[in-house]
């Protein structure tokens, strides 16, 4: 065994062993794996074995699609099988909404490169030989790729690949221990001895959480029971095999279950919703290759549906029962990346589609570790969008409403209730009792809109247009045509103090840092010149400076400040200290002047000064969001609610109103501005975006991601983000719908929505440069209808120059 090594995986599971192989075919060939059992122990060894690409995330949906590609690969490298049968998989809609949900899941693949259709019920009954009942079905998707493999061959044909590239794997060799040194190495103790690694991968699956302890943090996991049967050879399958085919994998969501075929028989699993969380706390060390013991009474109702929809099961007799555990996060997505807080200590944890979405993951963390970031857009999977806010007690019910509701219909402005609510501003009574209908986002309450008298505080999921509508109007209006009050905590703030503060941000930000009293707009770049923050960036003094940007990715841009930290410069977190409001609408200013001796019509558009509101000591900025006329007034959050009473009792007879996240969405459309996450996103670049117009590429600092940003600009993008405005009916774009031209997909949206101000829908995205072209018609497909749109460059509504003048 190696005493000394670059990298230690811990874990020998599919995950463990696709992040050595891929670190070794990246070029890093000092790598071990530390087993503490034998390799597949945990829960590969038991699992169905079954592989997809349907993933509402499309760069999800991307990686599972490598994930598939890549069995064929290391067959072929390893000379050892897979087990691979690419049988194809029908997922099923039994009612409208579902099925909606699956036409723009199919719209998105058309850029994708994803072969997948839309079945009618008559092709899914010729397809299965009649073996599923379509009654109630409306329709559903079918995807080539999906299928099932030997999960043990697939391991160790990783394990074998990751061998022949170097890298060393050491079993029955448990780890006790890791302790950090100064320079950020660890040392590994296990029960063979110590190994000194420079980097350290939490692969552990069932243990993940043991050994996220080792390091002295908390990962947010949870093993689930699950459980599934397989059946006594069948005369309808073997009719199949006869024929030369193979039973498709057949998604059952209405009744909870997935289906495939095994062997002569079928093998068939299920999300119940009297589900089962397995070893709460922790995870016996003695565990391994053991079962759990067979419980019907939980599936009992999902066996009977199950029988409604494939009767050929009623009349199968069971030859095994299969209950084992495997790791959840909170919302069901794998945990990867560097773990913030700690050095050369990574995560490849929760990784419950092993067979779908291991190889994905391992390539994602490997180039991650070589390169500094990686391919795709990570934060779907970033293991940073749980902040160390997370706690046992957040994770189990969260866990648990995913399983239950892994095969629920996905809605775009769905809210989930599970461990709800849990961080919440000094306003959280204040707007509850004004008939707040809260969002969440980090964890943090936010309001989403406030309810009309009369109106339930809460929003109907759907994929058009819900009962939010006629309040996010009314919120709009409240905002152009006098104003409107909205909080601040969910922005992401940060403190940047100290002697080389200035030097420091014009290294980390690729545009402008301001001279004192004025804010700048910045992109953070990475290496590779891709958008990973957005940010405001205001200059208290010459050593003390504020960014702000998104509340949702302070795990992601606290990371990469303490990564980039020099000597001479402090940074702090102060997003949940540091809140306040914005005040927006052509009435703000006399707003803001009943409430402050300041002299505030000498703040000019991008000035910050320091004023005294009411009795409260503020950082007050002339910048908003929302297009219009505004203020950011920032203020300790001890101080919040005395600048609410104050602002409040002040706008009575100026038609204040408090808005809220949907109003927002709305009134930003009216500029086009783009939205973090969306338009600007690790996926994209300045030059692609419109933000190359705040890059400032001829400053004197070697800005991060310069060198590939002066590039591109050199080159041209090779898309564009355009502007559209769409006959959309009664379902607007909410991300990821086709652009067509001329027959084709030449685009797709980033986002979308109403603008209640001008009475239209509209969207974003990107398309080829030379085809953007005001007014050029084209389509967007919404829900499976291509609509009617046409290109709009300028912004929807003229303020006449009372933001900025």
């Amino acid at each position: 065994m190696r005493t000394t090594t670059r990298v230690a995986v811990i874990g020998g599971g599919v995950v463990g062993c696709s992040v050595l192989y891929h670190l070794t075919k990246l070029g890093w060939t000092d790598v071990m794996l530390i087993e503490r059992s034998e390799l597949t122990s945990g829960s590969t060894w038991h699992a169905a074995g079954g592989f997809h690409t349907l993933n509402g995330d499309t760069n999800m949906a991307a990686l599972q699609g490598y994930t598939i590609r890549l069995y064929k690969e290391l067959e072929a490298l390893t000379g050892m099988s897979c087990g691979l049968h690419h049988v194809g998989g029908i997922t099923l809609a039994d009612n409208q909404a579902r099925f909606e949900m699956l036409k723009a899941e199919r719209a998105k693949h058309r850029y994708m490169g994803l072969d997948t259709r839309i079945l009618g019920p008559e092709e899914v009954a010729e397809m299965t030989d009649g073996l599923v009942n379509v009654d109630g079905i409306v329709g559903a998707l079918y995807d080539p790729l999906d299928g099932h493999l030997d999960p043990s061959g697939t391991t160790h044909a990783y394990a074998r690949a990751a061998r022949m590239g170097g890298a060393e794997i050491v079993l029955h060799n448990r780890v006790l221990g890791l302790n950090p040194r100064a320079d950020g190495t660890w040392d590994v103790v296990t029960e063979q001895g110590t190994i000194h690694a420079e980097h350290v991968v939490n692969a552990a699956g069932l243990w993940a959480r043991e050994v996220f302890a080792m390091a002295g943090t908390y990962g947010p996991l949870l093993p689930m029971a699950h459980q599934y049967l397989v059946t006594d050879d069948l005369p309808e399958i073997m009719a199949f095999l006869d024929k030369g085919k193979e039973f498709p994998h057949v998604m059952d969501p209405g009744g909870e279950s997935y289906l495939r075929q095994e062997g002569r028989g079928l093998c068939i699993g299920f999300y119940e919703k009297p589900c089962e969380p397995w070893s709460v706390d922790t995870t016996p060390w003695d565990f391994g290759h053991e079962l759990l013991n067979e419980d019907f009474s939980k599936i009992e109702d999902s066996v009977a549906f199950a029988y409604r929809r494939f009767p050929v099961l009623e009349r199968a007799g069971v030859k095994r029962v299969i209950h084992g555990p495997f790791t959840f996060a909170p919302d069901g997505n794998p945990l990867i990346g560097p773990v913030p807080g700690l050095r050369n200590f990574w995560s490849a944890c929760a990784v419950m589609a092993g067979f779908s979405q291991g190889g994905g993951m391992g390539l994602s963390l490997a180039q991650w570790m070589i390169e500094g970031e990686v391919e795709r857009d990570p934060r779907g999977f970033d293991v940073a969008r749980f902040g160390n806010w997370t706690t046992p007690g957040y994770t189990v019910p969260k866990v648990i409403e995913n399983y239950r509701m892994r095969f629920s219909v996905a809605y775009p402005n769905e809210e989930r209730p599970a461990a709800r609510p849990f961080k919440t501003s000094p306003m959280y009574d204040v707007f509850s009792g004004m008939n707040a209908v809260w969002g969440q986002q980090y964890g943090l309450e936010v309001v989403n809109y406030f309810a009309l008298p009369g109106e339930p505080a809460y929003e109907t999921p759907t994929f058009k247009r819900s009962n939010a509508w006629e309040a996010t109007r009314q919120e709009v209006l409240a905002v152009r045509n006098g104003v409107g009050i909205n909080e601040l905590s969910n922005f992401g703030k940060y403190r940047i103090t100290g002697p080389n503060a200035r030097a420091w941000l014009d290294r980390v930000m690729a545009g402008t840092i301001p001279q004192p009293g004025r804010i700048a707009l910045n992109p953070m770049l990475a290496e590779s010149g891709r958008i990973i923050g957005d940010f405001t960036v205001s200059c208290l003094s010459e050593t003390e400076f504020m960014a702000t940007a998104s509340y949702g990715a302070q795990g992601w841009h606290m990371r990469w400040f303490e990564s980039h930290l020099t000597a001479g410069v402090r940074v702090e977190n102060v997003s949940d200290t540091r809140t306040g409001f914005q005040i927006a609408g052509p009435n703000a200013s006399e707003l803001l002047k009943r409430v402050t001796r300041s002299d505030v019509d000498s703040l000019r558009f991008m000035d910050c000064r320091r004023m005294t509101v009411g009795i409260a000591d503020c950082l007050v900025q002339r910048v908003s969001y929302t297009a219009d006329l505004g203020y950011e007034i920032f203020c300790d959050h001890m101080s919040q609610r005395h600048l609410w009473n104050i602002l409040w009792a002040a706008g009575q007879d100026l038609g204040l109103r408090p808005f809220g996240m949907r109003a927002m969405m709305s009134l930003r459309l009216d500029k086009w501005f783009g939205s973090w996450g969306r338009e600007f996103s690790p996926d994209y670049t300045p030059a692609e975006t419109g933000l190359d117009r705040f890059v400032r590429y001829n400053k004197p600092a070697d800005f991060i991601g310069k060198a590939a940003a002066m590039a591109e600009k050199a080159s041209g993008p090779g898309r564009r983000l355009a502007s559209l405005v769409v006959e959309a009916g009664d379902a607007d774009v909410v991300a990821w719908e086709p652009i067509w031209l001329d027959g084709k997909v030449v685009g797709w949206c980033t986002s979308g929505g109403f603008s209640h101000f001008t009475n239209q829908s509209v969207a974003q995205g990107f398309l080829p440069p030379d085809r953007i072209v005001d007014g050029l018609p084209l389509e967007v497909e919404i829900l499976g209808e291509r609509r009617p749109a046409r290109i709009h460059l300028a912004p929807l509504w003229d303020d006449g120059g009372r933001m900025r003048d």
